[in-house]
């Protein structure tokens, strides 16, 4: 079966922050503002270099700087990562660029910098509202801080902003977490991503979990309260944790929902690549040190694993599913090259479960079960 040449997005990975927080198990690593910023942008440009001959012409649709803490560079230094970008790199007319933003590093007229640098949409990291809950996850913002940047980005003219907030922190209650919501609904961004804190395998809160963590039915109330919330204020959940207004959907988070390609540069930054002879997955060296020697000796870095049918299945579901509308078969064949002969057989024991519906012709997504028992919805597809 053909498989079709998905969208392409591109990831960049900044990894240093202030310091780590308790909770994160990114690649990130404290350093503040000691980090060889310079010699990294060098060696992120070598290695962009080498990514666009693999895109072979492909034009971008999306870019997203994360991390780690990409605010800790300039201005001046993502404009000028952005420019190699641009002359390595085909890109579509409304390309989106995402860069991820730590209020408590983003100092007075940064913003106005990074838009006309050429960022376009700002993910700031909020986390809650709450100032006590904010030192109990390592945050070294306050929420004034928040506030102080929001605005100070939509007077510098993003008019795309997203807003990162957790929930189920120690010691919150439902009305705790729909405060923090009626926050961040309150500075108007087009965007909110609301996740539950997990506690990650590596991290410190998964060594020593902090007191006071909701149970699941606390968890699952707030859950149910919150996107209710969300709703009313006209955020349409379109993913998980996702909920846009006005159509704001995030473009290059939907691509990898949707099983397109993304090349990647930066310290342990993950990419994936389809063409006819097949998919492949890379990932580059974690540790910034060993990444920036590998781009300064010109060793390629990133050796691709090609993905086999089962593999491409699963890979395929664990992001479909996540999807409020779900997918559609003829998607899962253009992306995977699988027949749907192969997926209507794994589908059959979610399907007896009831976690999984057809929702209209050959279009399946997780019933209000299976969003909720997302994880064991995804384990039906793992491979045999």
């Amino acid at each position: 079966m053909r498989r079709e040449v998905p969208p392409l997005s591109l990831y960049v990975h900044l990894p240093w922050c202030v310091k780590k927080c308790p909770y994160c198990d990114f690649n990130s690593h404290a350093a503040g503002s000691n980090a060889p910023r310079g010699r990294y942008l060098d060696a992120v440009l070598i290695d962009l270099k080498n990514e666009a001959a693999t895109a072979t012409g492909r034009p971008l649709i999306s870019i997203f700087i994360g991390g780690g803490t990409p605010s800790l560079f300039s201005p001046d230094e993502i404009a000028r990562l952005l420019d190699a970008i641009e002359r390595c790199f085909a890109l579509v007319d409304d390309v989106e660029v995402t860069m991820e933003a730590n209020p408590g590093t983003v100092e007075c007229g940064k913003c106005s910098g990074y838009f006309r640098a050429g960022v376009n949409r700002l993910s700031i990291g909020a986390q809650s509202f709450d100032d006590a809950s904010l030192a109990t996850l390592g945050r070294i913002h306050t929420s004034g801080d928040i506030a102080r940047v929001v605005a100070e980005a939509q007077n510098a003219g993003f008019g795309n902003i997203n807003l990162d907030l957790m929930y189920a922190l120690p010691g919150q209650d439902v009305g705790a977490a729909l405060d923090d919501i009626e926050a961040a609904v309150r500075l108007d961004p087009a965007h909110i991503s609301w996740y539950q804190l997990t506690l990650e395998p590596n991290t410190v809160f998964h060594a020593r979990p902090p007191n006071g963590l909701p149970d699941d039915e606390l968890c699952y109330d707030i859950e149910n309260r919150g996107q209710a919330l969300l709703r009313e204020c006209g955020f349409e959940q379109y993913e998980v944790s996702a909920y846009a207004r006005d159509g704001h959907v995030c473009v290059h988070n939907l691509n990898y929902w949707s099983f397109g390609d993304y090349v990647a540069v930066g310290a342990g930054a993950h990419g994936k690549i389809s063409n006819q002879d097949g998919v492949r997955r890379y990932t580059k060296a974690a540790h910034p040190q060993q990444y920036m020697a590998s781009m300064e000796r010109g060793i390629p870095d990133g050796t691709p694993r090609a993905l086999g049918d089962r593999d491409l299945l699963f890979e395929f579901m664990i992001n479909a599913l996540r999807l409020n509308a779900g997918f559609d078969e003829q998607l899962f064949e253009a992306r995977t090259g699988l027949s749907r002969d192969a997926l209507r057989q794994r589908l059959q024991a979610p399907l007896q479960k009831g976690l999984i519906a057809s929702a209209a012709d050959d279009v399946w997504r997780p019933t209000a079960m299976g969003r909720r028992f997302l994880n064991d919805l995804q384990a039906d597809f793992l491979p045999e």
